[in-house]
């Protein structure tokens, strides 16, 4: 049955997740274990969100059906004569905070399409006919910046007592759902993180010539992603499409579905908090056995590939290495791969612990300045890149369309004039009439270059743009986090100053801060030299296809002229 609670007094959403409730409302609650003082629940209107635990009381199965009986209309308001509509003091008072996005949506993706072991070839795949909820593009949702109050809790909260941690001392972030918590900034920071770190989990950031870099793979490789190919199970009932995946490493060709590109995308967001992990292509609910469709997806799931495999930590994890490795007929095989990356401990707060930096440690001061400098910069970025992309697009239209039809009715109007001058019936003009017609024809063909052009120039130039205001729109969260350690840093700074805490307490805040620098530094070096080797070779393949284009107008043109010489 259903956990059932009576609204004590009246409550007015102010922030996204929040639902309002009505003194006397019966709600329908998720769990009785409160969040932060907060339940989740929904409204007699059907709305789900939070709303103060200190606002309700929880009714039990006799109270419920007693209350519901007598008390309430179908609306779930109070009747006027009933017993419980009595004055009631002031409600509590409670503090606002950032409330948390639903589970499916804190990661940019629908958690549904995870699946179960049974899934193997079934479900969260693209046969699915619900595309993601708009606005969850992103690793996070994060509600901050909305108005809302953040408070810090008391150095003797009860969770600090309970694990007797130390770093207990530094004040604790009420906003449980910012990114610094979600992503486990907050406790690794407060050295609340714990685990076994195995020789295989450990990532190393070494000094580079620009600053902190990933380890480079020793063993680099690459993946074709080729043809795409409809199949279908259940007597044909469930259609999907199969590519094939070969990696350079095993050469050993393996099958994947796009539901497997969302589950892998999926455990590498959760375990990788830092780590700009390349969005994949976006789901559709309508027309994806088109083949223009299949085309474009492929093109995307190759471009998400290629960063996959030139980045030295994701292209080495485990969960990623089962995904290019794990034969597509073993269903046992891939299974227990996944089952293992599912309860990967090694996620969030426990991914910092398997960091390991450079000796010296990094000035935090020039550290903010060089963050700061890239949020500028990322900045700048997304809005000359949507900037291009919107003038590349209407380029392309107009070429596809416009230009085309241009061409051809200057073709159409030479025609009609070597038909016209075909009436004067002299045997001399014959040949200037067929060099005219050969005119149009030739402009004709050059409309029909205009049409094909963009997919050779200039969809390619949309596709790196997509990919890219994708790892644009991961950053944000990730500078969040190393600024929610620096945030720690400084309020471990004054504490001592003030004789609340140990220095070496402040130390240890320290030292884990500088670990999610050099992480946080790395990523954003790695981010450069990607850009730079994309942007070069996007930009070359760019103009050595208008070059070959226009010689190909110019040849169209000549081989015309030559029509001419004899006419």
């Amino acid at each position: 049955m259903a956990l059932r609670a009576r609204a004590l007094y009246d409550f007015n959403s102010e922030n996204p997740g929040e639902v309002s409730v009505r003194e006397n409302e019966i709600l329908t609650l998720f769990s009785e274990q409160d969040i932060d003082g907060w339940f989740e629940g929904v409204n007699s209107k059907g709305e789900r969100g939070l709303f103060p635990a200190s606002y309700v009381e929880i009714l039990r199965n006799d109270a419920t059906s007693t209350y519901n009986n007598n008390s309430c209309n179908t609306s779930g308001e109070a009747y006027p004569d009933s017993p419980d509509n009595f004055s009631k003091p002031n409600p509590p008072a409670f503090s606002t905070f950032a409330v948390p996005v639903q589970p499916q949506q804190q990661h940019g993706y629908n958690q549904q399409s995870q699946g179960s072991d049974d899934d193997w070839d079934d479900d969260w795949d693209d046969n699915s006919t619900v595309a993601d909820e708009p606005g969850t593009v992103g690793r996070y949702r994060n509600y901050e910046g909305n108005g809302s109050s953040t408070y810090s809790l008391s150095t003797t909260s009860n969770r600090g007592n309970a694990q007797g941690k130390s770093s207990a001392t530094v004040s604790r972030n009420l906003n449980r759902f910012s990114t610094f918590v979600k992503s486990g900034g907050e406790a690794f920071v407060l050295g609340e993180a714990s685990g076994f770190v195995k020789d295989g989990d450990k990532i190393c950031v070494v000094m580079g010539h620009y600053g902190p870099e990933w380890q480079e793979n020793p063993y680099p490789f690459s993946c074709a992603i080729d043809d795409p190919t409809k199949q279908t199970k259940f007597k044909g009932m469930k259609s999907y499409i199969s590519y094939k995946l070969t990696p350079t490493h095993t050469q050993t060709q393996v099958n994947r579905r796009y539901k497997h590109f969302d589950w892998l995308y999926a455990r590498l967001v959760e375990k990788f908090p830092v780590i700009s992990v390349p969005h994949i292509p976006e789901k559709q609910a309508t027309g994806r056995f088109e083949e223009d469709f299949i085309s474009k997806r492929q093109k995307g799931l190759m471009w998400w590939m290629n960063h996959m495999t030139s980045h030295p930590v994701l292209a080495r994890c485990d969960v990623f290495q089962h995904f290019l490795t794990c034969n597509s007929t073993d269903e046992k095989a891939w299974k227990q791969g996944k089952r293992k990356a599912e309860k990967d401990e090694m996620v969030g707060a426990n991914f910092f612990l398997t960091i390991s930096t450079p000796a010296t440690p990094l000035d935090f001061q020039e550290v903010e300045s060089k963050i700061d400098g890239f949020k500028t910069f990322t900045k700048r970025m997304d809005d000359s890149t949507l900037q291009l992309n919107a003038t590349v697009n209407e380029f392309a239209r107009k070429q596809i369309s416009g230009f085309k039809k241009e061409y051809q009715r200057v073709g159409l109007s030479f025609k009609i004039l070597s038909q016209a001058f075909e009436m004067d019936q002299q045997p001399y003009s014959s040949k200037l009439n067929q060099a005219i017609s050969f005119t149009g024809d030739a402009y004709e063909s050059i409309g029909e270059y205009f049409a094909e052009q963009p997919n050779k120039d200039l969809d390619p130039i949309m596709d790196l743009l997509a990919l890219y205001q994708g790892h644009l729109a991961n950053y944000p969260d990730i500078i969040h986090v190393q600024k929610g350690a620096l945030t720690k840093v400084k309020e471990s700074q004054k504490h001592v100053e003030e004789g609340k805490m140990d220095h070496s307490q402040a130390e240890g805040i320290n030292e884990r801060c500088n670990i999610i620098s050099c992480a946080t530094l790395a990523e954003i070096q790695h981010f450069h030299h990607i850009r730079v080797r994309d942007f070069k070779a996007q930009m070359q393949h760019h103009l050595q296809q208008q070059i070959a284009f226009f010689q190909k107008i110019t040849s169209k043109l000549e081989e015309a002229l030559l029509k001419y010489d004899n006419a």
